[in-house]
């Protein structure tokens, strides 16, 4: 039996508040070819449980194990080794059952774990301040441009060519409604976009926003972007969606980034088919007031005993919304801890160990690949991801690939499809999980698809 609480009577009144005629008329904002008229084409209207289960039991069999292949893929989101402590600790009731902290007084655990999540996300970014976490780091990037937006009062976001094309695309559509100016490219195969940048920035430009590494594996220096946007008032937004490079490379705040954003699913968060992931924020102390999201502070109580409380909560819930600074910004508190569990278990050391491997394994990978006949390197630096140009469409190479039961990377093809300049590029992950059984699998298999 249906449960139907709403009466006729009640939705006309309703209805007629907004000033709508009919339900439909709440919809006119969605095409008419994307409305269903009827039940989903295809779909039973009932079937058992069992036959429900058995039915998608099929379909994930159909799934490549990211567990049972030589894994090399990345752009964006990658396999590390997660310790079992994390999902352990993870699941103890008093986090797994806490959703957000609002009554600070019941919730000082919750509070803890966030202010210590927040310390480590502004030590390892380079920053003064950190908030406790936001959805993914794509949202965090747009977040980013829109804070910018805030501070220096300009509309004008100037994007690297070398911003991954997803993050690229959720700062478009978001542009769409707040009236900014994107100005994008694609990724320069001969070379980073730098000077095109340089030559961007002008009185209207409320940021700059730059990947690091970028979508292709490069690393750049960014202390001369960051001091032009600092000369014309703007921003400086570095986007990291590989927070283990960090463990062997200059962190963005120490070359000067304004606010550094990224993804924060390599440590301790699996991949788990693209979500949920946990982006990472952090600024200036001077724009902490622009900041989105939430700030968790230490204090002291009347007796002088150690407490956490919410410092700082700008998103329409708790303040008026033409006052609040997001209202997509709520943090991802399960998978924030995550991170902090596993970044604790590492510590600083244990990171830079981390780090050290990822790099050396990369580095034995590429010169494996550049030795076979048409495959050459496009980075003059990398971390743990770099990109190689093959002889054929590589959209197509990834596919026979996987036929043999390698998954050998991303394909510039499908990140920006119908650009004849890239689609012949690979963009190859390589992390600690590799093993040397991988690395031969994946030579062996590429040699045979281009030969």
């Amino acid at each position: 039996m249906r449960y139907l609480p709403l009466t006729p009577d009640d939705r006309g009144e309703m209805l007629a508040v907004i000033g709508a005629g009919t339900i439909d008329d709440l919809f006119v904002d969605v095409p008419a070819e994307a409305r269903l008229s009827g039940p989903v084409p295809g779909l039973p209207l009932r079937q058992t449980e069992m036959a429900v289960e058995r039915h998608f039991s099929n379909l994930a069999r159909k799934n490549k194990a990211a567990s049972d292949h030589p894994f090399f893929l990345g752009a964006g989101a990658y396999k590390h080794h997660v310790p079992a402590s994390v999902d352990h600790l993870i699941q103890r009731g008093e986090f797994l059952t806490a959703y957000t902290p609002y009554q600070a007084e019941a919730s000082q655990g919750t509070l803890q774990v966030l202010f210590e999540f927040q310390t480590q996300v502004a030590r390892l970014f380079g920053c003064d301040v950190a908030n406790a976490s936001m959805y993914d780091g794509s949202t965090a990037c747009w977040e980013a441009i829109g804070m910018a937006g805030r501070v220096t009062r300009r509309k004008k976001a100037v994007l690297s060519g070398g911003l991954h094309p997803h993050y690229v695309s959720v700062a478009k559509t978001m542009a769409r409604f707040t009236g900014d100016t994107l100005d994008t490219a694609t990724p320069e195969l001969g070379g980073t976009d730098m000077d095109r940048l340089l030559g961007a920035i002008d009185a209207e430009t409320s940021c700059v926003v730059v990947q690091y590494p970028d979508v292709l594996g490069r690393i750049e220096d960014l202390s001369p972007l960051a001091a032009a946007c600092q000369a014309a008032g703007a921003l400086l937004i570095a986007v990291v969606t590989e927070p283990v490079a960090l463990g062997a490379i200059k962190s963005p705040g120490e070359m000067g980034a304004d606010i550094v954003v990224g993804e924060g699913q390599s440590l301790g968060v699996g991949l788990q088919f693209g979500g949920p992931y946990v982006g990472l924020f952090a600024t200036r102390d001077k724009y902490v007031r622009q900041m989105p999201g939430r700030l968790c502070g230490e204090t002291v109580d009347a007796t002088g005993k150690r407490g956490y409380v919410l410092t700082l909560s700008t998103r329409e819930q708790h303040i008026r919304r033409e006052k609040a600074t997001s209202n997509i910004c709520t943090n991802s508190g399960l998978c924030a801890l995550a991170f902090s569990i596993h970044m604790t278990l590492l510590g600083g050391r244990g990171l830079r160990d981390l780090a050290a491997l990822n790099h050396a394994r990369a580095v034995q990978v590429a010169d494996r690949l550049t030795a076979i006949p048409g495959v050459t390197l496009v980075n003059d630096s990398f971390f743990n991801e770099f990109t190689v140009m093959l002889p054929k469409p590589a959209r197509a190479v990834v596919h026979e690939l996987a036929a043999k039961g390698v998954l050998g990377g991303v394909s510039l093809g499908r990140l920006y499809p119908g650009d004849a300049a890239l689609e012949n590029g690979l963009v190859v992950a390589v992390t600690e999980v590799v093993s040397d059984g991988d690395i031969a699998a994946l030579e062996a298999a590429l040699k045979e698809v281009l030969a």
